[in-house]
C-alpha cells in the first residue's frame, strides 16, 4: 500500500501544510486549482498543478469527478482531502476506493455514520458514550419538530444532520423563535450538504466546547492525544484554541479520551479523527459530534505532543502500524492557535476580501514554539468565494500564562495591510483578565463585548508617532512631480524634504480629528506641535521598521498606507491604529457638494446595501413589489455562511440591482426603493 505521489484535494494552508510534510517525507505532491487560484502558494509549492475550474468551489473544489481525474492524469496514487470541501464526503472516498486511489483518512462507512448526526447519536449511546437528550429521527415534519422541541424543552439547539463548521446550526431560546430558526437552519443545511433534515438538543447554556484528537490504525490500534478547548467562537465557529483545556483534572482528562477512543472504536476508524464534546459547569460532557478528519487546530496537540499528525495519516494510509502506543505519548506544556481572518469583529465579524497589500509576519525561530500556517503572501487576494481565514498563529510554552504571552506579542508583530483584520481583536482577547484565568465558555465573546471590543485610546505620544511616521512614508514613496507631498495639505507647496518649513497635517481616528503642524529641520529630524505642545522627533529607519525618539521616548513602529487610510503599529502601543487621512480643503468641498463623486444618497435613503462582500444568492422579490419592515429581500452566502438582507423599511421596490450568482462588495446598492415622500419615510 506505498505510494510515492500524493493529491492534495483542498487549497489555501492545510494544502501547504500537507504539502511541507510530504516533501520532508520524499513524497512528490499534487495541487489543484481553480481560476481564483491559479497563481496560489499552494500551487507553487507543489511538484505538479492541476487545474479543475471556475472559482466556485461547486465547480472545482467540490467537483468530485475532476479530482478524481486529476490524480489519474498525474499518476498519484493517494488522495489527502485536508479539512472542509470533500474531506467528509462519503460518495468521494467511495470513489476513491472505486478508482484504486488511496484516501488518506478513515473508510467510507466512518464517514458515513459519524456524518449523520442522529445516526452518530445512536452509534455513541450504544457505545456507552455520554449522549445529550434531544431528538434524532426521522420524521422530519414542522408538527413533529415543534412537538419534539417541547418535549425537550427550551433553549433548543437546531443542527443540520449532516452539518459542521457552524452551518445550518440555530438556537432557539424560546417557543415563539422556534420556525424562524428552524427554517434558517434548513435553508443553509440544504445549500451546503444539500439535505435539510435536523436534529434537535437540550442547549446547555454556558457550555465549554471541548474536543479530543483521536487516531487509530488498520490493525485496530486507537490512541487519543489529549483534548483541546475551542469554547471561545463566533457564529459558532472557532476563533481561538488551547490545548490542552485548561482547569482540568486528569481523571476527567482521562476519561475524555477514554470516551474518544470508545467513540472510535465503535465504528472502526481509521486515521485522524476529533471527537467534540460538549462540557458544563460541572465538568460533565456528552458527545456533540465525530469529525472525521484532520482538524484546522491540529497543530496545538503537535506541539503538546510532539507530533506530526500529517506524517501520522500518511503512515496510517500506507497500512503502518500506529507511530506510539497510549502509555508513550506525553502531553508537555501548553499551546494556542489564534486563526486570523479577514474580518470585521466590530461589525458582528462581517467577513471581509481584497488583497493583502502589506504582509509581514512575526519570528518563528528555530525552536519550533512559534508556527505561522498560511497559505497566502503579500499581494494575494482573500477571495469572496473561500473561507476568509489568512493564517493560523500557533504559540507554545512550558505552561498557559507563558504561552498567551507568546501569544500576544506574536500577534503584535503581525502586520496586514489592504483589509480588515481580526488581530486587533485577538490581541485584546488575550489581554482578557477572563480569558487569562481559563475562564472560558461558547458564550465568552458575547457576555464579555464591553471588555473586548474597546477601542484603544490614543496617547499624545501615538498620535506624534504616528504623524512622524506617515510623514516618513511621504518623504520616501509619496513625492508628486513638483516636490511636494500628496495627500495632505501643506503650507507652502515648494515643499522640499530638506528645507526648515512648516507643514499641516491632519489624520482622524474613531471621528476624532489630530491635526499637527510639522516642522522639518533635517532628513531625520522634526518639531511636531500637537495639541499645543512641541515635540522633537528622530526618525531612523532599521530594516523594515521605523525607531522613533519622541521627547527622549525611543520605541519601533511600522506605517502602511493604503488609499486615504495609513495603519501605523506600534509596539509601544501594543495595537495597531487604522487612521483616515484628510485630503485637501479643496477636495474635502467637492466632495461635500456632491461634485467628487461621494455616493451616500442611497443609505441615507433606506436602500440595503451589501454588509460585507459575498454572492447573492436568492432574490425574493421583484421590481415594483411592496414591502414591510423586516421583511426578507435578498440571501447573500460569504464565507459559507448565509446571511439575510432584510428591509429596514416599508416601501416599494423600484429596481433590483443584485442577480443570483453575482459578486458584490460591501456597500454595493442591492436594490431601490420607488423614491416618492409616501414611501421614503423612515
Amino acid at each position: 500500500m506505498t505510494f510515492s505521489k500524493i493529491l492534495i484535494a483542498n487549497r489555501g494552508e492545510i494544502a501547504c501544510r500537507v504539502i511541507r510534510t510530504a516533501q520532508r517525507l520524499g513524497l512528490q505532491s499534487v495541487a489543484v486549482f481553480s481560476d481564483a487560484d491559479r497563481d496560489s502558494l499552494h500551487v507553487r509549492m507543489a511538484d505538479e498543478a492541476i487545474h479543475i475550474g471556475p472559482a466556485a468551489a461547486l465547480q472545482s473544489y467540490l467537483r468530485k469527478d475532476r479530482i478524481i481525474d486529476a490524480a489519474k492524469k498525474t499518476n498519484a496514487q493517494a488522495i489527502h482531502p485536508g479539512y472542509g470541501f470533500l474531506s467528509e464526503n462519503y460518495e468521494f472516498c467511495t470513489m476513491c476506493k472505486e478508482n484504486n486511489l488511496i484516501f488518506i483518512g478513515p473508510p467510507p462507512n466512518a464517514i458515513r455514520d459519524m456524518g449523520i448526526k442522529n445516526l452518530s447519536k445512536i452509534i455513541m449511546h450504544d457505545a456507552n458514550v455520554p449522549v445529550i437528550f434531544g431528538y434524532h429521527g426521522e420524521d422530519q415534519s414542522d408538527a413533529t419538530l415543534i412537538s419534539e422541541a417541547k418535549k425537550i424543552g427550551y433553549p433548543i439547539m437546531i443542527k443540520a444532520v449532516r452539518g459542521g463548521g457552524g452551518k445550518g446550526m440555530r438556537i432557539a431560546l424560546r417557543e415563539s423563535e422556534f420556525m424562524d430558526k428552524l427554517n434558517e437552519a434548513k435553508s443553509e443545511s440544504k445549500k451546503s450538504f444539500n439535505d435539510d433534515s435536523v436534529l434537535l438538543e437540550k442547549f446547555i447554556q454556558r457550555p465549554r466546547h471541548v474536543e479530543v484528537q483521536v487516531f487509530g490504525d488498520m490493525h485496530q490500534n486507537y490512541v487519543y492525544l489529549f483534548e483541546r478547548d475551542c469554547s471561545v467562537q463566533r457564529r459558532h465557529q472557532k476563533i481561538i484554541e488551547e490545548a490542552p483545556a485548561p482547569g482540568l483534572d486528569w481523571s476527567t482528562r482521562k476519561k475524555l479520551g477514554e470516551a474518544a477512543v470508545k467513540a472510535a472504536r465503535a465504528v472502526n476508524y481509521v486515521g485522524a479523527g476529533t471527537v467534540e464534546f460538549i462540557m458544563d459547569e460541572n465538568q460533565n460532557f456528552y458527545f456533540m459530534e465525530m469529525n472525521t478528519r484532520l482538524q484546522v487546530e491540529h497543530p496545538i496537540t503537535e506541539m503538546i505532543t510532539g507530533t506530526d499528525l500529517v506524517e501520522w495519516q500518511i503512515k496510517v494510509a500506507q497500512g503502518e502500524v500506529l507511530p506510539m502506543k497510549q502509555e508513550a505519548i506525553k502531553l508537555n506544556g501548553h499551546a494556542f492557535e489564534a486563526r486570523i481572518y479577514a474580518e470585521e469583529p466590530e461589525n458582528e465579524f462581517m467577513p471581509g476580501s481584497g488583497r493583502l497589500t502589506y504582509l509581514r509576519t512575526p519570528p518563528t525561530g528555530e525552536d519550533g514554539k512559534i508556527r505561522v500556517e498560511t497559505g497566502v503572501v503579500e499581494g494575494d487576494e482573500v477571495s469572496v468565494h473561500y473561507d476568509p481565514m489568512i493564517a493560523k498563529l500557533v504559540a507554545w510554552s512550558t505552561n498557559r500564562t507563558s504561552a498567551l504571552q507568546k501569544l500576544r506579542n506574536a500577534l503584535q508583530q503581525y502586520y496586514i495591510g489592504g483589509l480588515k483584520t481580526n488581530i486587533p481583536f485577538l490581541m485584546s482577547l488575550c489581554d482578557n483578565k477572563q480569558f487569562q484565568l481559563g475562564n472560558v465558555h461558547t458564550d465568552f465573546i458575547k457576555e464579555n463585548k464591553d471588555a473586548l471590543f474597546h477601542l484603544q485610546q490614543i496617547t499624545p505620544t501615538i498620535a506624534v508617532a504616528a504623524a512622524s511616521a506617515f510623514i516618513n512614508s511621504q518623504q520616501q514613496t509619496h513625492y508628486s512631480s513638483n516636490g511636494a507631498p500628496t495627500l495632505f495639505s501643506v503650507a507652502n507647496s515648494s515643499f522640499r524634504p530638506n528645507f526648515l518649513q512648516k507643514q499641516s497635517l491632519s489624520l482622524t481616528y474613531d471621528k476624532k480629528e489630530y491635526k499637527f503642524e510639522i516642522e522639518r529641520i533635517n532628513s531625520s529630524n522634526l518639531l511636531i506641535t500637537y495639541d499645543n505642545k512641541t515635540y522633537p522627533v528622530e526618525i531612523r529607519p532599521v530594516n523594515d521598521e521605523l525607531v522613533l525618539l519622541i521627547d527622549g521616548h525611543q520605541f519601533r513602529c511600522r506605517m502602511h498606507i493604503d488609499g486615504d487610510t495609513c495603519t501605523f503599529y506600534s509596539n509601544v502601543s501594543r495595537s495597531s491604529f487604522d487612521f483616515k487621512i484628510h485630503p485637501p480643503s479643496f477636495l474635502a468641498q467637492l466632495a461635500s457638494s456632491g461634485m467628487g463623486g461621494v455616493a451616500g444618497s442611497s443609505v441615507a435613503s433606506g436602500d440595503p446595501v451589501a454588509p460585507m462582500p459575498g454572492i447573492i444568492d436568492k432574490v425574493l422579490v421583484q421590481d415594483g413589489a411592496k414591502v414591510t419592515k423586516g421583511q426578507p429581500l435578498l440571501v447573500m452566502t460569504a464565507m459559507k455562511m448565509e446571511h439575510v438582507i432584510k428591509a429596514s423599511k416599508d416601501g416599494i421596490v423600484g429596481k433590483i440591482n443584485a442577480a443570483v450568482g453575482k459578486v458584490v462588495k460591501k456597500g454595493d446598492v442591492l436594490l431601490t426603493y420607488v423614491a416618492d415622500d409616501k414611501n421614503t419615510k423612515t
